[in-house]
């Protein structure tokens, strides 16, 4: 199985996440600027709650997906405050005709003095669990 795996963090939140990924599925976890040059079976792609909405950086790499070069997606995100990115990263890619995985992995995320430390270990022994499972390696 081919994986590739794409965020976009700009408090390194959500990077701590795609490199726990990374490292559990054995794959290299790279920023929504490089983009999917290659097909890819599953893209474990990850962002974050900016405003109440996703980053115009994961809307710019979404469109930039095709239903050719991508078999599924799992999603992952942060946020200190709101629930995860999934019903609006979900949105923009089925209407790209691109599956998306209902199981998903979201955890808090630091913000200013808000849950300090999070991501923590638990979260990313967490977030390498749900990858293995994912891939199946793990029930």
């Amino acid at each position: 199985m081919k994986i590739a795996i794409r965020y976009y963090s700009s408090t390194g939140n959500t990077k701590k996440l795609a490199d726990a990924i990374a490292e559990a599925v054995r794959a290299e976890a790279k920023g929504v600027d490089q983009p999917l040059t290659e097909k890819a079976d599953l893209l474990f792609l990850g962002s974050a709650v900016y405003a109440f909405g996703i980053a115009d950086e994961v809307k710019a790499f979404i469109g930039g997906l095709s239903k050719e070069n991508v078999g599924a997606v799992a999603c992952f995100s942060t946020a200190a405050l709101l629930p995860s990115t999934y019903k609006q990263v979900s949105k923009l890619l089925r209407e790209k005709g691109i599956p998306v995985l209902t199981d998903e992995f979201h955890c808090r995320g630091q913000f200013h003095a808000a849950h300090r430390g999070r991501p923590d270990e638990n979260d990313l022994q967490a977030a390498a669990a749900f990858a293995r499972r994912v891939v199946g390696e793990e029930k």
